[in-house]
């Protein structure tokens, strides 16, 4: 998928779809559409497939867009990098995305029967937690994705689980401030964390879904390609092993000040096995990239080098991962098991 000419929703680049089936059975994505100036909403796009493998799309509109208060900054708005979690037990697709406010990016929620009309529950609030020694509420947070069914929780109580990403630097919110890490953490790069929501709470009512406690640090960078910062790619999927991960790692240089456009870094996905018992555990995980920037379209866009998973779905018994190409298009690629 590439920006549509003439199309303003998507001057910017199109980009980091999540993804889901519809009630109609078909496949479709939910791409980050970016506006002029920096503005984003969530579309909604058709696959199209030739012969079971996805080859384009249909454009069907945009599904969210920065329409409250806190979706929306001083100079910057939107609704971005969404992923979505169909979870059975609840009958509903969720949504976790990035709501780009007045303090920055904050974790949110939305849920939908049929991935074209979403309800949100509003950003994700985390409980305090004696020992952490701060408030994860005070961090810019992104890269939340739900698991889809419960999984052990503390205590083994079962819970749904959110994988996030806090990020520790205020000092681009507010001048003069500094890393605040939490109590234990030694390490100030942003890494993988997750958070436990109650099912009993979740399957009374779906307002629970955005009450997250009982965090804990899952992953931080450990190899080469993953030497700045590392994050959540699609939702978790369940296979023989446990939950495949597929995550992205970053490299490179980052200079002074957030914007994306002056970074010189490489984004390439791995791979990581977390425990079906304690999902808060890592078994395995890739020490090499499995995606790499390669193609024209990877090395080149509004941040050029980056491959960036979002959504995994499995089409006539193979499994395809979708992904942002330099923050301007959207890729394919199959997933193949290896022995």
């Amino acid at each position: 998928m590439a920006p549509q000419p003439g199309e303003p929703f998507e001057a910017e680049g199109v980009l980091n779809p999540a993804s889901g089936r519809g009630p109609d059975g078909r496949l479709y994505l939910l791409p980050r559409l970016v506006a002029k100036g920096n503005v984003s909403r969530v579309g909604l796009a058709e696959v199209v497939l030739r012969g079971g493998v996805p080859v384009g799309v249909a454009r069907r509109g945009v599904a969210l867009a920065p329409d409250e208060g806190w979706e929306r900054g001083a100079g910057h708005a939107g609704v971005e990098d969404p992923r979505v979690t169909w979870v059975p037990s609840l009958g509903v697709h969720v949504m976790t995305y990035v709501a780009y406010g007045p303090l920055g990016p904050r974790l949110a929620l939305a849920v939908s029967d049929n991935l074209r009309s979403w309800r949100r529950l509003g950003p994700v609030l985390f409980a305090y937690q004696p020992g952490l020694d701060t408030d994860l509420n005070l961090f810019p947070n992104k890269d939340g994705v739900l698991f889809p069914e419960p999984v052990p929780g503390p205590e083994g109580r079962p819970s749904y689980a959110l994988l996030h990403r806090p990020m520790w630097d205020l000092g681009w919110i507010r001048d003069g401030e500094t890393v605040h890490l939490p109590a234990g953490v030694t390490d100030e790069r942003p890494g993988i964390w997750i958070s436990y929501l109650s099912a009993d709470a979740v399957q009374a009512d779906l307002r629970a879904l955005v009450h997250a406690s009982d965090h804990r640090c899952v992953a931080m960078s450990e190899y080469p390609f993953e030497e700045l910062k590392i994050g959540a790619g699609p939702p978790p999927v369940r296979v023989d092993e446990g939950w495949l991960l597929i995550h992205h790692g970053v490299t490179g240089h980052v200079p002074d000040g957030w914007d994306p456009t002056r970074q010189r870094v490489e984004y390439s996905a791995g791979a990581m096995i977390l425990d079906p018992a304690d999902p808060s555990r890592v078994v395995a995980r890739t020490p090499e990239p499995l995606l790499v920037p390669e193609t024209a379209d990877e090395r080149a866009g509004v941040v050029p080098n980056v491959v960036f998973p979002t959504a995994i779905e499995e089409i006539d018994g193979a499994h395809y991962v979708f992904y942002g190409m330099a923050d301007a298009k959207i890729g394919v690629a199959r997933l193949d098991r290896t022995p």
